[in-house]
């Protein structure tokens, strides 16, 4: 199971810092990642941790403003969001992969096959 946390309502240049806490069966667990979906839209990557490896991915609108971290000891990842943009506002949703071809597909969605309830990130201008 994976609870997320953190979300709210920012001004445009502020920041958020998102939660995502695992339990179960984390000792399965190739990869863990935060999608997005804003209203009308289709869902989409925004940043995934490779577990065992310890490497981070971004997505392109994202890079250089929100870094994925992790705290192995409290089964935790976190996404500190900096310097939101309107166009940053939707329900962003944590996501763990149990399969190992999560580790070359993290971007894609259907690779992860545990998924939090979201948490809603609402960002004015």
């Amino acid at each position: 199971q994976l609870q997320a946390s953190g979300g709210g309502l920012v001004q445009a240049g502020g920041s958020l810092k998102l939660s995502c806490v695992a339990s179960g069966r984390t000792f399965s667990m190739y990869t863990m990642g935060w999608f997005r979906q804003a209203p009308g839209k289709d869902r989409e990557f925004v940043a995934a941790f490779k577990w065992t490896a310890g490497t981070a991915y971004y997505a392109e609108s994202v890079k250089g403003r929100f870094t994925i971290s992790r705290d192995s000891a409290k089964n935790t990842i976190y996404l500190q969001m900096n310097n939101l943009k309107p166009e940053d506002t939707a329900v962003y949703y944590c996501a763990a992969a149990s399969v190992v071809s999560s580790v070359y597909y993290y971007y894609l969605a259907n690779k992860y096959d545990n998924w939090g309830q979201g948490t809603q990130v609402t960002v004015s201008s």
